[in-house]
């Protein structure tokens, strides 16, 4: 069964101008609920050596410390710290304390990195593994995990590759055919036919790149440059991006989708210097980031990019800064997958409760029953939804991630895209919100 994806384009009203959307620049300015998150108490709840799966819920990190993802890492381990944090003031798992290991996942550059960080991980007996970020890392790990019985779950895996991969790994991202559809559809609803991409050849590129084009091309559009099987796809690092630009820029495009990682921070100027209309660029998640450091004012100006995710509401906004600022001593930058990080975990420690064990094989088995698969009845916190076990009741977690249930591909059924548009100051700033199911064909 080949995964596609249907979308609901009605733009939804939960859209907003706010900078500090769900997954863009957050916002310096303070909120209501900004008084009460900073008066809460959080815990860092690091893992002793000697805790493991048999004794704790051990949650294990393959996360970006460093390389072209790094931007990502802060909001994604505050969504685990937090839950950790959440979890331990519910009174843990059935009374076995929470704690956290996060390991650096590195990128694709370098695979070096997230197969040691997943060596590590299996020796220490996790009860989960959250992440990795990147597609092509999970790729790379995902089959060391399942090899040993640790249940992975990605915040921000998009690849159609890693659907139904293993019963192992699951994700509280969307498949890349869900934001794919948005990003297609987000074109030609601005009126353009003629699409060209400059992507890397990555799993994630190439995957996220077929979706837009059979989108445009639906739709009676055309790619007219980088399409899929013309081999016109860039290497992941390379830095410079003359003959690309001026390829693309030759079959005259209406349109340009850009996918790439640290990439874009050459190719924008590139494409700049050669005189390409810059509101006509298009982004993704991998690169949909504030460069109002990297470019002059007005740069990226009416540009747009988009990234799977709900807006998370302010208040959870304020205590995953709450708990960041607690532990770390400084302010998040943006909440990128922050919610999908904070979903993932306690989802995992739910499934856990209701299997009455922390083992990654319970968790495992729990794990889309508790996300609402087996038509639960709705809570929204950790601690009503053990409340609601501990009764003996199905429960449905609906977390600030927005994600629908648990598929039998282990991929969330239903999720949100947010389109972001680019200010003056190169900042995405959250425009409006698409939901998008997923569903299949023969």
């Amino acid at each position: 069964m080949a995964a596609t994806a249907v979308l609901g384009m009605a733009l939804a009203a939960c859209g907003s101008s706010d900078s500090g959307g769900g997954d863009a620049a957050a916002s310096d300015s303070p909120s209501a609920s900004e008084s009460s998150a900073a008066t809460e108490t959080y815990t860092d709840d690091k893992c002793a050596a000697n805790q493991t799966s048999a004794d704790s819920f051990r949650i294990g990190g393959i996360l970006p410390l460093t390389g072209s993802l790094a931007f990502l890492g802060p909001p994604e381990i505050a969504g685990v710290g937090l839950a950790s944090s959440d979890i331990n003031a519910a009174g843990g798992v059935d009374g076995a304390k929470s704690c956290t290991d996060i390991q650096d996942s590195g990128d694709s550059n370098d695979m070096s990195v997230s197969t040691a960080s997943a060596g590590t991980l299996v020796a220490s007996k996790p009860s989960v593994v959250i992440g990795a970020a990147s597609s092509s890392v999970s790729l790379n790990v995902v089959d060391t995990f399942a090899d040993n019985k640790i249940v992975e779950i990605s915040p921000a895996n998009t690849a159609v590759d890693l659907s139904g991969y293993s019963p192992w790994y699951f994700r509280t991202a969307p498949p890349d055919g869900v934001q794919g559809n948005a990003l297609g559809t987000l074109i030609t609803t601005d009126g353009y036919t003629k699409v060209g991409f400059l992507v890397f050849n990555d799993t994630y590129g190439t995957g996220l790149r077929n979706a837009v084009q059979d989108t445009v091309e639906a739709a009676g559009g055309s790619c007219v440059y980088g399409c899929a099987g013309k081999g016109q796809e860039f290497p992941p690092g390379q830095t410079t991006f003359s003959s690309e630009v001026s390829g693309v820029l030759a079959a005259k495009p209406d349109a340009i989708v850009v996918l790439a990682f640290d990439e874009t921070k050459s190719i924008v100027p590139e494409l700049k210097a050669q005189g390409w209309d810059m509101s006509k660029t298009y982004f993704s998640d991998g690169n949909t980031a504030d460069y109002s450091a990297d470019f002059a004012k007005g740069t990226l100006e009416g540009a747009q990019g988009t990234i799977p995710g709900a807006d998370p509401d302010q208040a959870f906004k304020d205590r995953l800064q709450g708990w960041n600022q607690a532990v770390n001593g400084e302010k998040l930058k943006d909440y990128s997958y922050g919610a999908e990080s904070y979903d993932a975990t306690i989802l995992a420690a739910l499934a856990a409760v209701k299997g009455g064990a922390t083992d990654p094989a319970t968790i495992q088995k729990n794990l889309a029953a508790v996300s609402g698969a087996s038509d639960g009845e709705e809570c929204t916190t950790y601690s009503d939804c053990v409340a609601l076990l501990e009764d003996g009741k199905e429960i449905h977690y609906k977390g600030p991630s927005g994600i629908g249930p648990i598929d039998d591909e282990n991929d969330p059924s239903s999720a949100f895209v947010g389109i972001y548009t680019f200010d003056g100051n190169n900042s995405p700033s959250l425009s409006s919100t698409v939901e998008g199911a997923k569903g299949s064909e023969g």
